[in-house]
């Protein structure tokens, strides 16, 4: 299987660590997003939304890092990071959704105006986003915390995708400056993620 990626991608990473995790061999091929290589014709055949990683496995192409996610632990039989009882998968699911839907997004915005702008000489953060920014991943942050307590990871006792995915954007907390490191409880579990063998996020 061929991945697609780039090494700073956080949508790239959580893809690696599923991968590192599950013990499956992938060739990468990196895509260069600061000199536009995603907006290549070739990639673009790939993936119309010019956005890494894609998989390609034969001549099957995918692209959405949760589900190349799902497609990797589905893959390997007797896995436990997508598990096959239906209630537990859909917790891990519901996690995978709500990153995607309101965690991830949050961190974009600060990620964006606080570490990339100033990567790529955009200009200076612009203040209104950032205050944005940092009230969405405040109160994100905050159920995270909350539902983390008393638990070592978000879907009961063993690593699921659910922690995978949601750690990945995390990494930026010091350079996309995220207002999550008065809470104890996310923090302890992102310490245990970032213990793991297959973490590469930093």
């Amino acid at each position: 299987m061929r991945l697609h990626y780039h090494p700073q991608s956080r949508c790239s990473q959580r893809v690696l660590m599923t991968a590192r995790h599950l013990g499956t061999e992938l060739e990468l091929v990196p895509v260069d997003l600061f000199k536009g290589e995603q907006r290549s014709p070739a990639f673009l055949a790939l993936n119309p939304n010019h956005a890494v990683p894609v998989l390609e496995d034969g001549g099957f192409v995918l692209w959405e890092s949760f589900a190349i996610m799902q497609y990797l632990a589905g893959k390997v039989p007797g896995q436990s990071l997508h598990p096959a009882d239906p209630r537990a998968r859909a917790d891990v699911d519901r996690w995978l959704f709500w990153c995607a839907q309101h965690l991830a997004p949050a961190i974009a915005i600060l990620n964006w105006e606080n570490s990339i702008k100033p990567l790529i000489g955009a200009g200076p953060a612009d203040p209104a986003e950032v205050a944005e920014g940092e009230a969405l991943v405040g109160e994100y942050g905050a159920v995270l915390d909350a539902h983390l307590a008393g638990r070592e990871w978000i879907c009961g006792l063993a690593v699921t995708l659910a922690d995978i995915a949601i750690a990945a954007p995390l990494a930026d907390t010091d350079r996309a400056r995220l207002p999550v490191k008065a809470l104890p409880n996310l923090q302890a579990w992102f310490a245990r993620v970032r213990a793991l063998d297959c973490w590469g996020g930093e």
